[in-house]
């Protein structure tokens, strides 16, 4: 049997968003390097210091396998969380993804692995290693609280922040909408009435 988070991977973050009223969607800034990446997975949070990534190479190690890296870079858009050779390193151990309020570098080479980065966009300045920052811990990334474990699910749209409390819920209101959009989508696909039909119910014609 598929799990929550396998379900998950199956649902787009526009269905996850309305089933949420919108109210746990990351800045939008924050997009994926690729259109085609997909992710669902438990979020593992890092707290870092702007230009500091120490923190990010603690989470690489002590991440399992199948969670997404959640960093909270504070926004900062001059120095790198990662180049390719770190994002590698998570690729290695498992990692599903990289989601992270800041940029990253190496934008070439990272999309040559093919491993999921959402983020804010690209520099060329590295960050320093002073040691500072926390991981596992919860954070604020682009404007929503994330706690250790909740789910995390991203595609093209942005990113999406599913509690660990509310899950199930979700997962099921999230299927159901999905389902409801499909036959929708089928029932006025090439149909000029049925479009008709559909716009006039929600203008308000007869």
């Amino acid at each position: 049997m598929s799990t929550v988070v396998e379900k998950f991977q199956t649902v787009p973050t526009t269905c996850i968003s309305d089933t949420m009223q919108g109210l746990n969607n990351l800045d939008p800034a924050i997009k994926p390097l690729k259109e085609e990446y997909h992710i669902a997975g438990r979020a593992f949070p890092v707290k870092m210091p702007v230009g500091d990534n120490l923190s990010v190479l603690q989470a690489i190690r002590d991440a399992q396998p199948g969670d997404i890296l959640v960093i909270d870079a504070k926004g900062d858009t001059y120095r790198a969380i990662a180049g390719d050779f770190v994002v590698g390193l998570a690729q290695t151990m498992g990692i599903k993804g990289i989601v992270v309020d800041g940029v990253i570098r190496d934008i070439v080479g990272i999309k040559k692995l093919d491993f999921p980065v959402f983020c804010k966009g690209t520099t060329v300045a590295a960050s320093g290693k002073a040691g500072w920052g926390e991981v596992n811990v919860p954070i604020s990334c682009g404007g929503v609280s994330i706690q250790p474990g909740d789910i995390m699910v991203a595609d093209a749209d942005g990113v999406v922040v599913v509690p660990q409390s509310k899950e199930e819920q979700i997962l099921e209101q999230a299927l159901d909408k999905l389902k409801k959009d499909q036959e929708r989508e089928a029932s006025v696909a090439g149909n000029r009435d049925a479009v008709i039909q559909y716009l006039d119910k929600f203008l308000g014609r007869k």
